[in-house]
């Protein structure tokens, strides 16, 4: 128990292989949770997550992207693809949700989405819905529509000028660049995502999380807050679908709490049900790698055994 098993399946790409692991639990699973991660990162770095959930019974998995971890096999990383690349990660979740539903029929099944996951996981509950029992949103948020517009405009742009391939200084100082700006005087680039030091220096030395993102995922991405934003597209969702929503107050991607409170007025007025915010008093990025993060962990529990496992 608390191993993690790794396995494979064709990217809707019809390039790449995925990568995904899962952590079995003793017995019958109570509920599976699928993992979507976030921007420079990989399914891999919430091991601690899986093993506090699989140790109550819950068995949890998750896939690296397109351009993230052991997906990206062929070396290029912070990139989704030529075209149609935020659809073909899209897929790819869906395609897991498929595979570990044809494994485990009839177990209470709920996607967790950390930031760009979020991100995903959105689009998931938009253009899937009701396939999955629960939803939880981690660190997400929603910039102003002019603002998403412009980031777009502006990676297309360098995307026709540059490459798609092309890593530019400006649009990461403009992205990840500005959310550390609100913890000055900086200990380090990554200050943003935890209060942790330790966590902080683990990310800034793990190569699968060194690298920075493209101007082609950035405009992939930015087209997907877009898609998730869109009024027509939320009223897609399936309204019976609880979801939790999880940010520390001092998350610079949910606007220090309040882009959070507007996701979640947005799930609201398009007749989402069963909607909790739960903000962390001084909680940066990662929730899940904060300094209260076996609180965090026995808050997710704490639902997951309230709204899915009966």
């Amino acid at each position: 128990m608390g191993e993690s098993r790794a396995f494979y399946y064709p990217s809707s790409d019809g390039v790449h292989t995925v990568h995904a692991l899962e952590w079995l639990p003793q017995g019958r699973p109570r509920a599976v949770v699928q993992i979507v991660h976030g921007i420079a990162e990989y399914i891999g770095r919430y091991g601690h997550v899986a093993r506090f959930l699989s140790e109550r019974g819950v068995l949890v998995c998750g896939e690296d992207h397109l351009g993230h971890g052991e997906t990206a096999s062929d070396g290029i990383y912070g990139y989704f693809g030529p075209k149609d690349g935020w659809d073909h990660v899209s897929r790819d979740v869906r395609r897991l949700r498929e595979l570990q539903g044809e494994k485990y029929p009839g177990v209470p099944y709920v996607m967790l989405g950390h930031s760009m996951g979020s991100f995903l996981a959105r689009t998931y509950l938009v253009r899937w819905p009701g396939t999955v029992d629960g939803a939880v949103l981690s660190g997400t948020g929603q910039e102003p529509a002019q603002l998403v517009a412009f980031g777009k405009a502006m990676a297309g742009a360098l995307c026709r000028l540059r490459g798609d391939t092309y890593v530019s200084p400006l649009v990461t100082a403009m992205s990840l660049g500005a959310y550390n700006r609100k913890f000055k005087p900086n200990r380090t680039p990554a200050d943003w995502i935890s209060r942790d030091e330790a966590v902080v220096d683990a990310y800034r030395k793990d190569p699968l999380c060194a690298f920075v993102p493209t101007v082609g995922m950035f405009r992939d991405m930015m087209g997907g807050l877009q898609f998730i934003a869109g009024k027509e597209n939320l009223a897609r969702m399936e309204k019976e679908t609880p979801v939790y929503f999880l940010s520390g107050d001092h998350d610079p991607v949910g606007g220090m709490g309040e882009g959070v409170k507007r996701v979640v007025g947005m799930f609201r007025a398009a007749g989402c049900r069963d909607v909790t915010l739960k903000l962390y008093p001084d909680g940066r990025h990662e929730m899940f790698n904060e300094l209260n993060r076996r609180e965090v962990m026995e808050d997710l529990m704490a639902w997951l055994e309230e709204k899915v496992i009966h």
